[in-house]
């Protein structure tokens, strides 16, 4: 019974550590995305659009220099149809997960590596045509429309100085086929990089 009852002790101990030792922080970029399709097997790649990813992280230590980095974002995603002009923006709530290597410089800056897997959420969304129209019909709310859940790859390097600014750019695979009842044949999937400034607390 006392060995179970230090156990317990010890393990509260090293949670309370570990959170102790968590940094949080908040970073925003632009957002650069574009869409792959296939229609009755015909695939195209959309031109890129232009929106906005921001957001809040946490950086919690496993071992020397190497931490799991969950965020949760905004981002901004969709793409432009090459032969016609119209423009789908779709607007997510992600959360990215990543395994971080921060390996410390000489004057307490970091270099930064992640990757991992990125879950999604689709909130809504507009269809824009060259007449400047917007269709009110959301993109994720229609029996032909897309899945609202999304899921991918993220990978991420940047630079943390020393007084907690960081800089860093990203990239994000959509791996789910979002169409409704899709096949290798007709699909849609998400692709976007992004450029973002951050600032990382509790240094």
């Amino acid at each position: 019974m006392m060995k179970k009852w230090y156990l317990a002790v010890a393990a509260m101990l090293i949670a309370g550590t570990t959170f102790a030792q968590t940094t949080f922080g908040l970073r925003v970029g632009p957002n650069f995305s574009s869409a792959t399709q296939k229609v009755d097997g015909e695939k195209e790649t959309s031109k890129i659009i232009t929106g906005v990813a921001g957001g809040a992280y946490a950086n919690i230590p496993i071992a020397t220099d190497f931490y799991i980095q969950p965020a949760l974002q905004y981002e901004g995603k969709g793409g432009k149809a090459k032969d016609f002009d119209v423009t789908t923006r779709l607007n997510y709530l992600t959360l990215p997960i990543d395994f971080v290597y921060k390996p410390e410089m000489g004057d307490g800056s970091n270099w930064i590596v992640g990757v991992g897997p990125y879950l999604g959420y689709g909130l809504g969304g507009k269809v824009k045509g060259g007449d400047e129209t917007t269709s009110d019909q959301d993109p994720f709310d229609s029996e032909f429309g897309l899945k609202r859940f999304d899921a991918g790859a993220n990978v991420q390097v940047g630079y943390e100085f020393n007084n907690g600014f960081n800089i860093g750019l990203n990239t994000e695979l959509g791996l789910l086929n979002l169409v409704q009842d899709g096949d290798n044949d007709n699909s849609f999937r998400n692709t976007s990089f992004g450029v973002s400034v951050g600032y990382t607390f509790r240094r």
